[in-house]
């Protein structure tokens, strides 16, 4: 068997096969049938099948479950500094379409859907943060992360600096270190204190990018809250797991009589203050509190302040084996609003587990409306934005259910 520009020989199984014709572009350790060559953990491998038909090649590690990460399914790629770039441009010309004015704040790749398997950027203006999940895109960071600062700069935008959040458990599962830190490059600051301000649907937010969430901020949703925010004029709104403030903050400028943010989180409280303060907006209260003792003791009191509830909880499974236990979590956070809520009133809620799928995510909501004897009014069903694209056929890049409903 001839290897494909020299590269080495994965052999797969029937099953894997028909999951990359269809579209997949991950290959798993137990659909290896045999590998023909020589390779090192992170080099690229062209993928055949039994017969040997070419099927793609991608990043190779025996360290993952994840064994093969396809990278491109077109047998004349070469996987130089010129197909990077070429990729880059793609992407960032697809960001400019759909994100407009956006364009400023947004996520530039997003792994698979962007053929960047395992890599994450985030723009804050002219800082980039980065998380690297793949050992094959860790060891051509250096040839990927200066071409973006090259690309980014033919349409105007100047790069100061270029933050690696490789501080998840997940890299360990690639045979990755964690660690955080700026990357150093020619002309790139390195020497930040983290913080910068941003701007999304006219809300200013300080962001901490060293020490926040993921990357520092929740990109993905960014039309959501618009469309929150669309029906909360004279509601009094309760924000739950408010984080940076951003559903609260959008709600309380889009004319709210009252919002109260509520978070576990300290840190996330004061941030969100200073959040709301930096934007004038003092129909915000701030609470720190965990949701699930909070919508109970709402509820058993009789409390009926709140006319709008949002919950917008972190991911309760990042795994299938505990997809069940986390429904029912996210069952008794929306049940309980339910109940909270007054009939009329208005409920936002969604989830980021892409193990919890839509599927499951709406049976869940129908079961919780039954339970608290109310009936549920479809007013929106979203996704994440689209700088977040979901590729069909990987349904890992689908992940983010948003829902508003009126609770009858």
């Amino acid at each position: 068997m001839k290897a494909n520009r020299n590269y080495p020989i994965a052999v797969i199984t029937e099953k894997a096969e028909r999951s990359l014709r269809n579209g997949h572009v991950w290959v798993y350790g137990e659909e290896i049938t045999e590998t023909v060559g020589h390779y090192e953990n992170g080099d690229l491998v062209d993928v055949v099948s039994k017969k040997g038909r070419f099927l793609g090649t991608g990043f190779i590690n025996d360290n993952s479950k994840i064994r093969i990460r396809i990278i491109s399914k077109n047998a004349n790629d070469k996987f130089d500094s010129a197909f990077f770039e070429r990729r880059l441009r793609y992407c960032f010309r697809y960001r400019q379409t759909v994100m407009g004015d956006d364009f400023d704040c947004c996520r530039l790749i997003f792994g698979e859907a962007d053929g960047f398997p395992g890599l994450t950027v985030d723009r804050f203006h002219d800082i980039l943060v980065t998380q690297t999940l793949s050992l094959g895109i860790e060891k051509r960071k250096d040839i990927i992360f200066p071409l973006m600062i090259k690309v980014l700069a033919e349409t105007g935008v100047t790069v100061r600096a270029i933050f690696e959040r490789n501080d998840v458990g997940i890299r360990e599962k690639e045979g990755l270190d964690e660690y955080k830190g700026f990357y150093e490059y020619d002309g790139l600051a390195t020497d930040l204190d983290g913080k910068t301000e941003i701007c999304e649907n006219g809300v200013y937010y300080d962001i901490d990018y060293i020490n926040g969430q993921k990357t520092g901020f929740f990109l993905d949703q960014k039309y959501n809250r618009l469309a929150a925010a669309k029906i909360a004029k004279d509601k009094t709104v309760l924000d739950c797991f408010t984080h940076t403030g951003a559903f609260a903050l959008n709600c309380a400028k889009a004319g709210a009589k009252r919002v109260t943010a509520v978070d576990i989180s300290k840190d996330a409280i004061e941030l969100t203050r200073k959040n709301a303060a930096r934007n004038g907006l003092e129909n915000v209260d701030f609470l720190c509190e965990d949701v699930f003792e909070l919508l109970t003791r709402l509820y058993e009191s009789g409390d009926k302040t709140y006319d709008y509830i949002i919950l917008d909880p972190p991911a309760f499974t990042k795994s299938s084996k505990t997809v069940r236990n986390a429904e029912r979590g996210y069952k008794q956070i929306n049940m309980k609003a339910m109940q909270l809520l007054p009939r009329g009133g208005y409920l936002a809620t969604c989830s980021c587990s892409h193990f919890m799928t839509d599927e499951r995510f709406r049976k869940m909501l129908k079961s919780a409306a039954v339970d608290a004897g109310v009936s549920l009014l479809q007013i929106e069903a979203r996704q994440q934005s689209p700088d977040h694209p979901i590729l069909w056929n990987v349904p890992e890049t689908e992940y983010l259910k948003f829902y508003i409903f009126q609770v009858i």
